[in-house]
């Protein structure tokens, strides 16, 4: 059995891998101070980013949820794999070669983590069908992509492939990439009969699906020959690595798209995907054969930056009964958004592959130029179920609309709509306001807008770990001594190199009256002077967390994150000497306050050296306490 990785080699995949651009993968980051950055938190629902991530001191911390760590937790817990695998994939990714203990070479292929023997097999069946698509037999596949106006960069670019046609093509392939059919089995490329196992995907045009992070976890294959007796689409099974209600196709090419403008665009197939992306609308992606739901909005929202300040999510349904049916399930979690939804809908029912082929680029760009408010869509859609040339038919309609109109968050449209309901139903303003009115209290009441009793939205405050080891209570941030503490601990952490001079003395002589932070700064003098020097601030800040109480840990990343109030090099050095001159005052203040006692109480009669010896302290107390602040 291969040895465990070496402890020297994981520091420095540690020190060496840039966490800043590891999350970029999942989360996007915008700047938050210096050498700071924020996004929306990956393992809770928030509408306020309140995830930090400091590079320098390779640590991430949630303010929201407490979550915390370093790029290798963070890749444990993205990609739900172990210690040991998410330390090899980092390790690959900077290229640096993994030693393991005993001499050993890393783990047999037998060992190899589940997850990475599936993307590599994944990695390799995706080669394979994009080498097919240029061989003669797929030239049905290369007649279907033509006919829609998908050129051979375009296949290359979104890596279409072919899964010839017969029954073990793709096994053999990867047979002799050296993969067993136990490991082969768990990809979903392969179904089962009583001869073993065959190839799922035969005689059909491939796309390959990717993670937000680029690695192919699945497939959907589309039919090509009449003979062929299976769906029109065929697409992976649920496995560990594709999860249909997580994965967004096209989300690995559009993701930067998608955070630099602030807009995200649902379309209904591949070639839609596609086609909006050559025609200029590179924030398109597509669910894979499911409603787009709650997990596809948490990706969605982490890419937006959902936080309130702007963004727009577009849905393009088709105009029959199907497509306004998912235009509505898609109003339902409206509300799990703060950017706003819109809905875009050719009036001759084309989508935009369609659209594509019969009008051009131009007309995809002013399909989804001519979106309108989801809600409206919405509205409308409810209306259509009615008669309303009947007075029984309105009544029903308000019935049915207002609650539809009273879930709109924002208070200045709401009674705008209201109006324009009124007008729709041809009734007075005054009569639909009170069914908007009557369907908002029981919104706020905590009741679905329809009367019904809704599900109370779940808390995203996670509970505090159960421990065995000591309990400490949260600083009370009122306390502007645990204020002052905290700051102290915050620049040591971040900007060690300001203990140099003579202040790591000074600073281990500190007392530190809150509990949490004396327990801290325990560990920092535990940590010692020698860590504080070394110029990598990863292996600081790690050395310190390894001193703490367990329990204290996710206190530590926080404290390393906090963005510092300095916007230049210059200034943080400047607030740094600052902060530490207060904290030294402070420890002079205590000492001051402490002999003076002493000296109040003691006889000066009858021990006049002692006496004059606490005077002499307490005039080089004060003089050092002047000099700090000569030097502030």
């Amino acid at each position: 059995m291969a040895g465990l990785i070496k402890r020297e080699d994981i520091d420095e995949v540690r020190q060496r891998t840039d966490i800043k651009e590891v999350v970029d993968g999942y989360v996007t980051l915008k700047g938050a101070g210096l050498g700071s950055f924020k996004g929306l938190c990956p393992f809770h629902d928030e509408r306020s980013p309140s995830f930090t991530v400091r590079p320098q001191v390779g640590r991430y911390h949630c303010f929201g949820c407490g979550e915390d760590g370093d790029a290798i937790s963070f890749v444990q817990k993205m990609d739900h794999s172990s210690f040991h695998e998410a330390v090899e994939k980092l390790a690959a990714r900077i290229g640096y070669e993994l030693r393991y203990e005993d001499g050993g070479t890393g783990p047999s292929r037998e060992e190899v983590g589940k997850r990475q023997r599936l993307l590599d097999a994944h990695k390799i069946a995706d080669e394979f069908f994009r080498a097919q698509l240029l061989t003669p037999g797929a030239a049905e596949g290369r007649n279907f992509l033509d006919g829609r106006g998908f050129d051979r960069a375009a296949a290359e670019h979104f890596g279409v492939g072919y899964a010839p046609q017969g029954w073990d093509a793709l096994l053999k392939h990867l047979r002799g990439r050296g993969f067993t059919d136990a490991e082969l089995k768990l990809t979903g490329m392969f179904s089962e009969g009583n001869r073993g196992i065959y190839d799922r995907f035969r005689g059909r045009l491939i796309w390959p699906i990717r993670d937000i992070a680029g690695d192919t976890i699945g497939f959907g294959a589309r039919k090509l020959y009449e003979d062929d007796q299976g769906p029109k689409y065929l697409n992976t099974p649920e496995t560990t690595l594709y999860k249909k209600s997580q994965v967004l196709y096209g989300i690995d090419i559009a993701k930067r798209n998608i955070a630099k403008e602030r807009q995200l665009v649902v379309v209904e197939g591949y070639t839609d995907v596609m086609a909006c992306h050559l025609a200029g609308v590179t924030t398109a992606v597509a669910t894979c054969g499911t409603a787009f739901g709650t997990e596809h909005i948490k990706v969605a929202r982490r890419l937006l930056s959902d936080d309130g300040s702007g963004g727009e999510v577009i849905f393009t349904f088709d105009g029959d009964a199907a497509g306004q049916k998912a235009a509505l399930r898609a109003f339902e979690e409206d509300q799990r958004f703060t950017a706003q939804t819109y809905v875009a809908v050719e009036p001759s029912g084309a989508d935009p592959c369609d659209l594509r082929q019969l009008k051009g680029d131009a007309a995809v760009r002013d399909l989804i130029g001519t979106r309108k408010p989801l809600f409206e869509f919405a509205i409308r859609a409810t209306l259509r179920r009615h008669n309303l040339d009947t007075v029984e038919g309105r009544v029903a309609a308000l019935r049915e609309a207002a609650p539809v109109v009273a879930q709109i968050r924002d208070s200045a449209t709401r009674p705008g709509y209201t109006r324009e309901l009124a007008g729709w139903l041809g009734m007075p303003i005054e009569e639909v306001s009170r069914y908007v009115g009557a369907a908002a209290k029981r919104v706020a009441s905590g009741g679905s807008a329809s009367g019904s009793s809704g599900a109370a939205e779940q808390s995203t405050t996670a509970p505090a770990p159960a421990s065995s080891g000591p309990v400490f209570q949260r600083p009370d941030p009122r306390d502007p001594i645990a204020g002052m503490e905290r700051q102290a601990l915050e620049v040591v952490l971040q900007e060690p190199a300001v203990l140099g001079g003579g202040a790591w003395e000074r600073f281990e002589a500190s007392y530190f009256a809150t509990p949490a932070y004396a327990a801290v700064h325990t560990a920092v003098r535990a940590a010692g002077l020698a860590h504080a020097a070394d110029p990598d601030p990863v292996a600081w800040v790690e050395q310190v967390r390894q001193e703490v109480p367990e329990p204290l840990r996710p206190l530590v990343s926080e404290l390393a994150v906090t963005p510092l109030p300095a916007s230049t090099p210059e200034a943080m050095q400047r607030y740094c000497r600052d902060i530490l001159a207060r904290l030294f005052e402070l420890q002079i203040t205590r000492i001051k306050a402490d002999k003076m006692g002493q000296l109040q109480r003691l006889d000066a009669g009858a021990n006049p050296e002692e006496f004059q010896r606490l005077n002499r302290e307490l005039m080089q107390l004060e003089m050092e306490r002047r000099a700090l602040r000569s030097d502030g």
